[in-house]
Parts: C-alpha cells; structure tokens; sequence
C-alpha cells in the first residue's frame, strides 16, 4: 500500500494502481468516458486528467499509476477547464436530439455537462454528417453522430468476445465505428454494447423508444435462464395511474459480480425476461372455476395425502419437482416428500438442456440443479411408466412437462391418474388437464437462494410483487405440511427464507456459510 493525497485528503492505495481506481476507492469521483475496468486504459476521452504537484502538465488518471506521496488534485481550476474544453470539443458535433434520444438520464455527456458545461457554442463551421439509425445488430442500432469515439464497444468485442465486429475507419473528424464489410454483430453478448456505450450512440432495438429511463425503478436479482446465475438489474415500470402499460419488465441489465459474471449477462439472460409477464397465471383454477383462497385448497390437498398415509397407499402418491425452486423450497419439499411422507415416486422435471458457450452461457437451463444435488436429491428424470401404475394423486410444480413431451402423451398419462394438482407460474395448453391449478411466484417475485454451476451459493431477494393470487412455493410447501399435521412443531418454526435458511445450515454442511 502507499499513502497519497487526492484533493488534500490522505489516500492507501494498492501498489500497481491507477489514480483513477484509487480515488474510486476512496469515495472520489473522476469523470470519464473511455475507461472501463474490464479494459486496459486507452487515454483517447481526456475527460480524467488531473493535476499532479510538480509536474508540468496535466496526466490521465486512468493510466497514471499511484507513488507513495503523490499530491493529486481532481477539481483545481486547470483541471475544471481542461474538462469543459474537452467537452466543448466533444459536443461540438453531437447532435441536439436528447428529447428523443434513448440514453437520455443516464447519459454520462449529458451528466459532465451539467456539473462542467453550460457553457454557449463556439462552433461556426458546418457540422460533419454522418449516418444515423445504422442496424449493426440483430438488436443494435448505431448513431454515428452521437459516438464520442471511445472505443470501448471496440474493445469488448476484441477482448471479451474476440469476435471483432466493429473497428474505427477513416481519420480525423471523419473517423466513424462501424461494422467490417457489413457483418452483422451476432455474437451472443452483443447486448453488452449498449451499456457500454456511455453517450447513446449504440441503442437497443428491444428498448428503443419504449419508454423514458428515468420511468423505471430498478431491483437486483439473479437470472435463472441457465445455471451461471448471473447476477443481473431488473428494470420496471410501476405504471400510471389514469391508464395500464402494456409490460411491466421493460430491460435487463447486469449487475457486477466477479466471482459469477463479472460485468456482462448474455444475449438470452438480457433479451429472454419475457417469462417474467408473458402468459403468467394469476388465478387459482379448481374444476374449470375461479376461486378466491389458497388455503382451502391446501387443506383438501392435505387431506387427501392424510388419508392416503392412515390408509398406507402413500405409494401411490407421485410429485414431480423442478429446479427453479429456490433451495429453501427444495430444502422444505425433500423434509416433507421424501423424509416424511417417505414417497417413492418423486420425479424432476426442467428445461431441456440448450446450446452453451465457453464463457457464461450454460447448456443446463435451469438455475438450480446444484442446490438440488447439495439437498440430496438423487434427481430422477419423470418417467412416465412409473406414473401410469398405480398413481392416484399426482402434484406437479413448474410448468415444464410441455417442453419436454407432447400435449397427446401427457393427457394420455394424466388421464389415469384420478386427482391431479398442478403448481405454476405459467399458463399453457396443459392447465386443463388438473383439477386444481394454483399460481405460484416466480424467482423475481420471491426471496431465497439459488446454487449455481460452480457450487456458489448466491441469496436474492424479491425485485417484483407477485401478482393476483400467485404464492412463493415455500410457504405453499409450509402451509401443506402444517395441513397434514406431519411434524407442525419443525414445520412451525419457519415463517421466512431467511429462517428455513438457518435450519439448512444446521442440518446440510454444504450450506453451514451460507451469509
């Protein structure tokens, strides 16, 4: 570590590190545009220069490295004009299109310019034109003139993605970033350009014109489109008054975590968040009718389980489980299923498995197959010969066996089975196949804990109201085994996550850390 001064305060600093990382370490802020920590400096914005005692001129704090007793200064008046000349020069052929511009709120040009700016145009000469509304993307959409040439969008698709779509061409005032030959950015983290893109110049096309930054609320989360776990914003729109929007959920964005995704999500964890509004189910169905309370539909659930168990036929019993259920939930369904009840027909039914890549995208397309593992699930795949024998009742959560099967070979199996209770989150063809269909929460709209492929256990908290009648499936899991009269005084003392999580840690040493 060495001591530093940054605007007459006293600084440690890491050996080897920039004047820039230092002072963000510190709780001080240095404008910049180029600088990004996943890249090496490239120094071409100039908007981070600072003022350093005994040197002449001015130096970039974003390559300088930190010297025990260096005396740094980040707002003495060179500084603050060297910063508005830069801007002048950056704005001078930007053009005026903010009320429409999709970046606008959070557009780190329009923020320098008014902590630095205000400044009135000494441009006279006319303004270089350039292309606008370029497709340089499956959802992409380049601004020419709006780009302040920081080559960051360059840099990631040469170091991260080492598909190198883009480049710089031409020089001088007519340098422009644009795509080789015409080949469309199709890589699989494409997305990520946007949100690198400090001045709007590379918009979304799935949120292009959708509606106004500064609408939206933001809540962390983690995506469970595949079994990274990457940690991820989800933005929403908690709507007007007078009139109803046609979504909720209006962008993913991701959200920094080293050890899991570090600064980037996939094109399917961004642009794949339909499933958090789309054909969701709200209602509970019993019989082909609309009813009001969870509760009394659990009672009957548990009943008919009560009855089933005094009349020892508690082989006839089958539940198929998914891993999109949080730990919590697959902690409480092994405790009741396969510890209490002792079923022997507990199946698995997820996702199928899809196309991954070498860098955070994972075949698997469940979010939990691991804290499944951890739990001490054996992880039986369904099958469906073991459900046409002697299966009276049948609980299935999740709504995945439509992935997996044909709508004919799943009717033709259910028909058998006399009582069917089916928990989802989704609506589909397969709903009228149940007699009781009860909604559940998703993963946005509930709390808990998810494993991912590399055994990292990552807790989250609920980013979404659950909507209509939709229940978490831990206290649908709780509310069950209170029902049945199975151990009530175990099952009594949770009435949270964050208590169920406790008792995992007692009892499972692979979750005995768990924060």
């Amino acid at each position: 570590m060495v001591k530093i001064f940054i605007d007459g305060k006293q600084v440690e600093a890491k050996d080897g590190s920039t004047i820039l990382k230092a002072a963000e370490e510190a709780g001080i802020q240095i404008p910049h545009l180029c600088y990004h920590p996943a890249f090496a400096p490239e120094g071409s914005c100039r908007m981070c220069m600072v003022e350093i005692e005994g040197l002449p001129k001015l130096e970039l704090s974003c390559s300088t490295l930190v010297r025990e007793g260096l005396k740094i200064s980040t707002t003495s008046p060179r500084v603050i004009e060297a910063r508005k000349s830069v801007l002048e020069f950056l704005l001078a052929e930007h053009p005026l299109d903010c009320p429409i511009c999709d970046k606008a709120g959070e557009c780190k040009l329009q923020d320098y310019y008014e902590e630095y700016g205000f400044f009135e145009s000494q441009f006279k000469e006319e303004k270089e034109k350039k292309s606008k509304k370029v497709r340089i993307g499956k959802n992409l959409i380049l601004d020419q003139e709006r780009c302040v040439l920081c080559t960051r969008c360059v840099r990631f698709l040469r170091e991260i993605t080492k598909s190198e779509e883009l480049g710089v061409f031409e020089r001088g005032v007519r340098s422009v970033v644009d795509i080789y030959e015409k080949d469309l950015i199709e890589n699989n983290y494409s997305g990520n350009l946007v949100d690198l893109c400090p001045g709007g110049a590379i918009t979304d096309v799935d949120f292009r014109f959708k509606t106004r930054t500064w609408f939206l609320r933001s809540k962390e989360s983690i995506c469970p489109l595949c079994s990274r776990g990457c940690n991820i914003f989800i933005q929403y729109h908690p709507g007007f008054p007078r009139f109803e929007l046609p979504k909720r959920v209006y962008r993913i964005k991701p959200r920094e975590n080293p050890e899991v995704n570090g600064f980037w999500i996939c094109d399917q964890g961004r642009y794949g968040y339909s499933y958090l509004d789309e054909n969701r189910l709200f209602e509970i169905v019993q019989n082909g009718e609309r009813k009001q309370e969870e509760q009394g539909i659990v009672k009957e659930i548990a009943e008919k389980i009560r009855r089933m168990r005094y009349a020892n036929r508690l082989k006839r019993v089958a539940v198929i489980l998914n891993c999109w259920l949080s730990n919590e939930e697959l902690f409480l369904a092994k405790k009741i299923f396969c510890e209490s009840l002792k079923l022997e027909k507990v199946f698995f039914v997820d996702p199928p498995l899809g196309k991954g890549d070498d860098y955070l995208l994972t075949e698997d397309r469940s979010p939990n197959r691991r804290g499944a593992k951890e739990i001490g699930f054996s992880y039986k795949p369904l099958d469906f010969n073991a459900l046409q024998t002697e299966v009276e009742l049948l609980v299935v959560f999740g709504p995945f066996l439509t992935e997996n099967f044909i709508l004919a070979e799943i009717k033709s199996v259910l028909d058998k089975i006399e009582t069917k209770i089916l928990f989802t989150f989704k609506k589909n063809d397969f709903l009228r196949f149940f007699e009781t269909v009860l909604p559940t929460a998703h993963i946005a709209e509930k709390e808990g804990s998810l494993v991912n492929v590399e055994g990292k256990v990552q807790i989250f908290n609920q980013a979404l109201e659950p909507r209509g009648k939709s229940l978490p499936e831990w206290k649908i899991l709780l509310d069950l085994a209170k029902e049945m009269s199975i151990d009530f005084n175990y099952y009594r003392q949770f009435s949270s996550p964050q208590d169920i999580r406790r008792e995992m840690a007692k009892e499972i040493p692979f979750f005995e850390n768990m924060k």
